[in-house]
């Protein structure tokens, strides 16, 4: 019997096609930042904001050119923004786009409804929305059982432009390859020369050992001296609570093809109880090579994934 606690346990229908009605990455993209940042609070310079470092108080004989008219709209107070002529910070997004990622199977994929892989990349695109409110640079990974896409952290539009139509591309994509996270991520920080911040999308789904190398792999970026954010990606009513009904179901694991024939229900509570143990062994791990462990349902939004940014910049400078 798989152990269902080591192995990506999916139900498939190989007869479902993957289309995508997502038609403008970056617009959704900037809309949901825009939204995180007013959900915030009702002035964006009470507290703990992204605007902070991009906006300062209108002081009267300053130029008019660089106010901020719509913040003004909200605000009724008049700020301008601010420009620095460097990058403060460096940013490399990596995502794993093992065949686990590309669950669940979805007919027509939408920015309501998602798959791991479809997430991440949405959720990537939010982040470089932010970045480039910052003026910081960005670089993007893709992998699965091969390095399938680098590009270095940069700041220039043309740049983010070309991440933004590789993450469209994903979405759109397919994959059948198992997942060697941890020899890639080797290769990716012996890329990253210097300091960057790495925000690392994966559902974990690895074997024990593999576990270990991939900590191992983590390691390696924290001694190069980044600042290490690990999504953890999954779909909590399928992969963690696994509700799937009363009936009996083939499950099959998406990467290495092993079956299983079993009635949901009677696996539920013990299955519940491990991937809890699961979950609870990654944080603790995480919190050991203090890495900043943040496990994301892929259907509650991105709030965790903006914020995670907030709270991972102000250390990282």
């Amino acid at each position: 019997m798989l152990n269902l606690f080591l192995f990506s346990i999916l139900m498939i229908d190989l007869n479902n096609s993957l289309s995508s009605e997502i038609k403008n990455l970056e617009l959704h993209a900037k809309q949901v930042v825009e939204g995180f940042i007013t959900g915030m609070h009702k002035s964006p310079f009470h507290g703990f904001s992204v605007e902070f470092s991009e906006h300062k108080l209108y002081n009267k004989g300053e130029s008019t050119r660089h106010i901020d008219w719509k913040l003004f709209a909200k605000t009724e107070k008049l700020y301008t923004k601010k420009y620095e002529e460097e990058t403060n910070l460096r940013c490399h997004i990596i995502i794993d786009n093992s065949a686990s990622m590309h669950y669940p199977i979805i007919e027509k994929q939408t920015i309501n409804n998602l798959n791991k892989v479809g997430y991440s990349a949405v959720a990537s695109a939010c982040l470089m929305d932010i970045l480039k409110k910052q003026r910081d640079a960005v670089g993007l990974s893709i992998y699965s059982d091969k390095y399938e896409y680098y590009a270095p952290e940069k700041g220039s539009e043309r740049h983010r432009k070309m991440i933004l139509n590789q993450l469209e591309t994903l979405i759109n994509s397919t994959s059948k390859s198992s997942t060697h996270t941890y020899e890639y991520l080797h290769e990716i920080a012996e890329k990253i020369h210097r300091r960057s911040l790495i925000f690392l999308f994966t559902d974990m789904f690895q074997t024990t050992k593999d576990n270990e190398e991939l900590f191992d792999a983590l390691r390696h970026l924290k001694h190069n001296k980044h600042e290490v954010v690990l999504f953890h990606t999954y779909d909590k009513e399928l992969e963690f609570s696994f509700n799937f009904g009363n009936s009996p179901k083939k499950f099959i694991d998406v990467e290495t093809g092993e079956e299983i024939n079993l009635y949901a229900e009677n696996v539920q509570q013990k299955y519940t109880e491990l991937t809890n143990v699961f979950f609870k062994n990654l944080k603790n791990k995480c919190l050991q090579y203090k890495i900043d462990y943040i496990p994301v349902n892929i259907h509650e939004g991105y709030n965790d994934i903006l914020t995670s940014y907030l709270i991972s910049r102000r250390k990282f400078l």
